[in-house]
């Protein structure tokens, strides 16, 4: 359960944070301990599943750009709106002009 902390171990932590702490203050701190673990668990899970859930949607829009055909580009487009009018397409929103004195 804690890896390489056998009983021994544990028991002489047990005890030296029952001196330090004495036995009123103890169970205080036990759950004090155990809410800031679950707190760990559920924020460590809670970024696990965001991660997967950002990769989840890279893949798809990584697989929708590969279904695209390859020959659009947007020039395309632009050169496609102009043929048979004879002058190129007008930009819809004046630039304002700079007027030095």
């Amino acid at each position: 359960m804690f890896g390489s902390i056998g009983m021994p171990e544990l028991i002489i932590i047990f005890v030296i944070a029952l001196i330090i702490f004495g036995p009123r203050k103890l169970p205080e701190l036990g759950r004090s301990l155990g809410k800031s673990l679950a707190e760990f668990k559920r924020a460590s899970n809670e970024l696990k599943s965001t991660l997967e859930e950002e990769i989840r949607i890279e893949e798809q829009q990584q697989k929708v750009e590969e279904s695209r055909p390859a020959a659009y580009t947007p020039s395309e487009t632009v050169a496609a709106s102009t043929v048979g009018t004879g002058s190129p397409v007008e930009d819809p929103i004046p630039v304002p002009q700079n007027h030095t004195a």
